[in-house]
């Protein structure tokens, strides 16, 4: 599923000193975990406690452990972290699984944050012009995380052609990776294996995602709609 939308005004907001005009965003994530920046009951009850804190110590730690060894095995040199994903498809399927599991998990604490932030105005009217509304967004993104089968996730991100699209990828592939299912820059990714929801949701899915969208920080994801734009 690809939805795409024109480029609004909210383009011209911002800079490429605030944004990273060099193509890397100034958020990517590095090579080691960072810290969370907020306790783990904090999304409740989006999220509970529980789900937080495997999800983070245990999932999203050894994916970060996983990336560094086959860094060190296979003599990689990337010195960013989006430049690597960059170039994926040189390297072998552990450094993609993990690399893409890091950066990944590691941008989606970053898409949430306690009772969540509110688009900005100008924001909202990216929005509207890209897909008629932000609810028609939210039912065509929640759309691309119930069908994707199995693991993997969903994305709002922003294409070659500088507009918005919807998509999914499986397992820890993301739309940096230059073999991924769908490319550009994502801006907001949500995470739909089941380690993600199990314990408080079992296997409801569709709850998970609309819950989750009381905990998105749509600061962080204008922040990246803005470098996108000028990148």
């Amino acid at each position: 599923m690809v939805i795409a939308g024109s480029i609004s005004s909210l383009e011209s907001c911002g800079s490429s000193k605030k944004t990273g005009g060099s193509g890397f965003y100034a958020g990517t994530p590095g090579f080691s975990q960072a810290t969370l920046g907020y306790d783990y009951n904090a999304l409740e009850p989006a999220l509970d406690a529980k789900t937080m804190e495997i999800h983070f110590t245990t999932h999203a730690a050894t994916y970060t452990k996983n990336m560094n060894d086959a860094i060190a095995a296979e003599n990689v040199t990337a010195g960013n972290l989006q430049s690597l994903l960059a170039n994926i498809s040189k390297y072998s399927t552990k450094l993609r699984n993990n690399a893409g599991g890091h950066y990944n998990h590691e941008s989606f604490w970053k898409w949430m944050t306690p009772k969540g932030k509110a688009m900005s105005a100008e924001f909202t009217s990216t929005m509207e012009t890209a897909f008629e509304s932000v609810a028609n967004f939210k039912n065509k993104f929640a759309d691309a995380g119930m069908k994707r089968f199995g693991s993997g996730w969903a994305w709002l991100y922003v294409g070659a052609d500088k507009k918005l699209a919807i998509g999914s990828t499986p397992n820890q592939d993301n739309p940096l990776m230059d073999n991924s299912e769908v490319k550009g820059f994502p801006v907001l990714g949500i995470d739909v294996w089941e380690h993600a929801y199990y314990l408080k949701y079992q296997n409801k899915r569709a709850d998970y995602i609309n819950a989750w969208w009381d905990i998105v920080n749509w600061q962080e994801v204008e922040a990246r709609y803005k470098h996108a734009m000028h990148a």
